[in-house]
């Protein structure tokens, strides 16, 4: 079915937009659930191996994000103001982040890797495969970007079912790397990291290609320039975004390395119930993308109608989307952790932090729809401020307290969660929700 983004119905298109975002969102997780699955049978040393430097790895990614939340907004707003032009001056922009990106931070990865391990203060047993397991999942850094970056300068253009069939596609590639490098082959932990670097050369690869062939998104490659100006108005976006993610994920290392403190089993179980989780919330960031994309486009076309009908939709999609899949994962909680564990103990631990967490998803749903508003519209510093005064003043202070003051449990770090996921959604809301400064948000946006 055809997407008619001029004059066909905006939650219809939002659905349409949404559906093949949220799968590939889902496809992504999963590649998280086949590294973890298959390395949890080898046993809880290796879980907390595979684990220990998700929280980093996110740092390093939020970089790339950072630029391609900004390529898409500002993709998404000249398709909307027909001006091809100016969308084809972006598309040169997103390559060359892609490649400075890439190179930097594949660098600063690689030369970071012995050390991390210890900044995290894991155990002395996990430290060698933890270290070999980042530096080598790192070495493709620049085609994480390119699926980061280009893929949302494709999304931005209305193509989001190209993307998906990428990760379709990297998701089968790597079940069978997996199972040959840490199976056949023996590896173990190694094995699962070069599963999960080859299938990263080629979801880079496909992207580049795709994006090459998009029309929209075209130039000889001979007129590959840097643009000043493009790049000026780029970095506006770009800088409260990053800033947001470095501090947000300094943040989760922080509360990372609170829980490791905790001991193993405990750590194990928490990162266990954190993986087992994101599968029922990325499909929320995939309805996210699609708001944020119409939103931008809504602005380009000075539509301040269309804005409202998006909001509306989108709010009202991603609550009901994630309260049935709160539903699941409660029902399902104890046999989604055995998957990735033979710890019994550790099973059930999981499992009761995903009973409790499953209350709050729908509302964990709104909180992300709201942050895809306010990039979508260019206004990214109010979500940065909230963002940070959430993450180290709700959930970092009150987890050192339970963790080294009042020397309580997993339960209780938890508890320090949710009450950041409220925050959030509160104060994202608030001006969303009231006319007057939703109108003033819309009428300052920097396009």
């Amino acid at each position: 079915m055809k997407i008619d983004f001029k004059n066909g119905s905006t939650t219809k298109n939002l659905i349409l937009l949404s559906i093949p975002v949220v799968i590939e969102q889902l496809l992504i997780t999963l590649t998280q659930y086949v590294d973890m699955a298959m390395v949890g049978q080898l046993g809880e040393n290796a879980t907390a191996s595979v684990s220990l430097t998700t929280t980093i790895t996110w740092l390093i990614n939020s970089i790339s994000f950072a630029a391609s939340i900004s390529v898409m907004t500002l993709v998404a707003n000249s398709i909307g103001s027909q001006e091809p032009k100016k969308t084809v001056i972006l598309s040169k922009q997103a390559l060359i982040l892609t490649m400075i990106f890439g190179v930097a931070v594949g660098v600063i990865s690689l030369a970071a890797s012995p050390f991390i391990p210890i900044w995290m203060g894991a155990a002395e047993d996990i430290r060698y495969d933890a270290s070999i397991y980042f530096a080598i999942t790192s070495i493709p850094m620049i085609f994480r970007s390119a699926s980061i970056i280009l893929g949302d300068a494709i999304r931005a253009t209305g193509d989001t079912k190209s993307t998906m069939y990428v990760v379709i596609s990297q998701n089968i590639l790597n079940v069978g790397l997996n199972y040959l490098f840490i199976y056949a082959f023996g590896l173990g932990v190694l094995g699962a990291a070069i599963a999960t670097a080859l299938s990263h050369v080629f979801s880079g690869s496909a992207i580049f290609i795709i994006y090459r062939k998009k029309k929209s998104l075209y130039y000889p490659i001979k007129e590959l320039v840097f643009d000043k100006p493009t790049m000026r108005v780029l970095w506006r976006l770009i800088y409260p975004v990053l800033m947001t993610h470095i501090a947000t994920r300094m943040a989760h290392v922080v509360f990372s390395g609170l829980v490791t403190g905790m001991g193993t089993t405990i750590f194990a179980s928490h990162s266990i119930a954190i993986t087992a989780e994101g599968l029922f919330y990325v499909g929320g960031f995939g309805i996210q993308i699609a708001v944020q994309t119409m939103v931008g486009m809504s602005v380009g076309e000075r539509n301040y109608k269309k804005f409202t009908e998006v909001v509306r939709a989108g709010t009202i999609m991603v609550f009901v989307f994630m309260a049935i899949t709160g539903a699941i994962m409660y029902l399902a909680s104890e046999p989604l952790a055995s998957i990735f564990t033979i710890s019994s103990e550790v099973a059930h631990n999981s499992a009761e932090m995903l009973r409790l967490i499953a209350f709050v998803e729908p509302f964990f749903g709104v909180m992300i729809i709201m942050q895809g508003i306010y990039y979508g519209l260019g206004q990214n510093k109010y979500p940065m401020i909230i963002e940070i005064t959430s993450m180290w003043g709700v959930r970092v202070l009150f987890t050192y307290l339970v963790v080294n003051v009042w020397h309580l449990g997993l339960r209780e770090v938890w508890y320090c969660m949710i009450a950041d996921i409220l925050f959030k959604m509160l104060f994202f809301s608030l001006p969303i929700l009231i006319r007057k400064s939703r109108e003033r948000f819309y009428n300052i946006s920097v396009m």
